[in-house]
């Protein structure tokens, strides 16, 4: 058995000497370190793992994807769609006292927009202004009908920080975050753990029956499991395909799972700084050349011992969002040198892609690898703590990026923010003003077959132009040990701990 993960043992000792680690601390084991804890500044899936116990939404899904009440138990839209209103819990207070009520949905909606480091700006590029028109009611006015708004209330926008606690912090925000969840920031170590405290005021307290959460970054799979089987954490997320069959054989641990919303790709560096100006950046041949080089479904069973699904878009084949006329391709290596022939490179070219420093991706990228150089693209992997990679990306300082998105339920919120000309997530900066038109129709009507048709047009042109080459759609697998009960899985990734209990 590999190695335990010493810096985790270490903390878990100084947590105990502290005091702060209880019988009833949920211990879990993360496939990365979360980036800041902001709402507004964050992008990793991680974070909102994290947040989720820390921050609770406006709206929240069921396991089944419906919207459901959480920190507004009512909502409604007037009859043109450019005015949505919440009536709101009067139970609620942020973990430093401060009322949750209509004034801070305004500060904090507000704050989304106008902060300078907020990546939620085009999630809510369709919002004017909101208008409190009670003590714990409020109307949220939009520019245009954006059906993607009530769910983007279900996500990081929604998420609700104490305007007391960010007025005073300003951008430095995340070093303390101060929600209204279930459970209140203790502190963290970079690279080493997050803690968690249970809030005694919580609204929804009689549900949530642990008096802790650590979550301890371990980016290594078999070192991860490894922690588990002997106790060192009680729950992991991304249990390794791979490691299935280990598992299935250890009458301790339990596994869960469920269909992701999300998908994994490679996003290339189109227009971001002076990095992008590359053969890759400048010539969507080369990137449909390295898609064409990909044999997905072999990738599926190297990687991922079958478990996962084949893509070449952001929604699976089993969404109702999928676009029929654009499957995974087949892996064609001719095709693939023929497009390289025809972008002027005969005899191969060299890409560099930066990937995250954790078992899977690596494999991943590998393979990728081995394929793409037998169609004369000659890959160089670069691993780089996930943080870090995405720090990188973001300044524009990176050619080709092995990156995905964990999901959420409205297809927009899943392709909106990467692909249109200043979107918060675009680190590509890819920029096409139908794309844009395209995309931002699909948001303003509310009819869905509208919107499919209009987010098939758009996929046709983004086959094309090959910002981002998407290879699979990932099942989310948790394992833990079987001492912990309650625990349900959503399709969204995010662990939710109401109902979650240690056994004595």
């Amino acid at each position: 058995m590999p190695s335990l993960r010493p810096i985790a043992l270490a903390s878990c000792l100084a947590l105990t000497a502290a005091g702060a680690l209880h019988a009833q601390t949920l211990r879990v084991g993360l496939q990365s370190d979360a980036d800041v804890l902001d709402p507004d500044q964050s992008r990793t899936f991680v974070g909102e793992i994290v947040f989720t116990s820390l921050c609770d939404k406006l709206v929240d899904i069921s396991p089944d994807l419906e919207l459901v009440p959480q920190l507004a138990t009512e909502w409604s839209w007037n009859d043109d769609g450019t005015a949505l209103t919440f009536t709101l819990r009067e139970d609620v207070t942020f973990h430093d006292g401060t009322p949750f009520d209509a004034e801070a949905v305004a500060y904090n909606i507000d704050r989304s927009l106008t902060l300078e480091e907020s990546r939620r700006k085009s999630d809510l590029a369709s919002v004017s202004g909101t208008e409190v028109l009670g003590p714990h009611e409020i109307r949220i006015d939009l520019e245009q009908p954006d059906a993607a708004v009530l769910s983007e209330m279900a996500n990081r926008p929604g998420m609700m920080i104490s305007p007391t606690a960010a007025r005073e912090a300003g951008a430095d925000f995340g070093l303390a975050p101060v929600c209204s969840g279930p459970f209140r920031f203790e502190d963290r170590v970079a690279q080493d753990r997050i803690s968690l405290s249970r809030y005694d005021e919580y609204w929804n307290a009689d549900e949530i029956h642990l008096d802790g959460v650590t979550f301890l970054p371990i980016p290594d799979t078999t070192v991860r499991l490894a922690n588990l089987q002997s106790g060192d954490i009680d729950l992991l997320e991304r249990l390794a395909a791979s490691d299935l069959a280990q598992v299935e054989g250890d009458s301790g641990i339990i596994v869960e799972s469920v269909t992701s919303l999300g998908y994994q790709g490679i996003t290339f560096n189109i227009d971001n700084g002076p990095a992008g100006d590359n053969p890759w950046g400048n010539d969507a041949r080369l990137r449909r050349a390295l898609s064409y080089a990909v044999d997905r479904d072999v990738l599926n069973q190297v990687v991922f011992e079958g478990a996962f699904t084949p893509a070449n878009q952001p929604p699976s084949p089993e969404s109702p969002w999928f676009d029929a006329d654009h499957p995974a391709p087949a892996r064609d290596v001719e095709h693939a040198r023929e497009l390289l022939s025809e972008a002027g490179y005969p005899d191969g070219i060299a890409l560099e892609v930066q990937v995250p420093n954790t078992t899977e991706p690596m494999q991943l990228m590998q393979v990728v690898q081995a394929m793409a150089s037998e169609a004369g693209i000659d890959i160089r992997i670069t691993a780089k703590e996930f943080a870090t990679m995405l720090q990188d990306q973001t300044a524009g300082d990176f050619t080709a990026s092995q990156v995905g998105w964990s999901g959420y339920v409205d297809p927009s919120a899943n392709l909106h923010q990467f692909v249109t000309t200043g979107g918060g997530i675009n680190d590509a900066h890819y920029s096409n003003p139908e794309v844009d038109r395209i995309l931002d129709a699909a948001r303003a009507t509310t009819v869905t077959e509208e919107r499919k048709s209009l987010y098939d047009q758009a996929r046709d042109i983004l086959v094309e132009e090959a910002p981002l080459v998407y290879l699979y759609h990932p099942t989310w697998l948790w394992a833990m040990r079987d001492d912990l009960t309650g625990f349900t899985p959503y399709p969204d990734g995010r662990i939710r701990l109401e109902g979650v209990r240690l056994e004595e």
